[in-house]
């Protein structure tokens, strides 16, 4: 039985991080993101926001989260479900699939 609704926030930014060149942008990661969780958990409700790290919004954890996203050189897109980093730079499904199911999504 699904517990609460999860929250999946992928930060990144327009312009690719250095070592990404050749990955799908932050926008396209989010984007794909949502089809597929969509599609692998159909009728089960989750949240997917996009947070630019140079933009971030005025809500603190995610504005900290940015933050430390460009301190910290991180590898963008980085996906997280809660507060728990899920993908860096390349984000694979198999890891974010996984990370539901543990959370009680079940994939139908």
């Amino acid at each position: 039985m699904l517990q609460k609704k999860v929250e999946i926030i992928v930060y990144g930014a327009e312009q690719l991080c250095p070592s990404c060149v050749n990955l799908p942008s932050s926008k396209e990661t989010y984007g794909w993101l949502e089809a597929a969780v969509s599609r692998k958990f159909p009728n089960q409700p989750f949240d997917i926001t996009y947070v630019d790290i140079y933009n971030p919004p005025a809500e603190e954890t995610k504005r900290d989260f940015a933050e430390r996203v460009i301190e910290e050189d991180m590898f963008y897109p980085v996906v997280l479900i809660g507060d728990k980093v899920v993908g860096e730079g390349n984000p694979r499904l198999k890891t974010i699939f996984a990370e539901l199911e543990s959370q009680g999504y079940r994939a139908e």
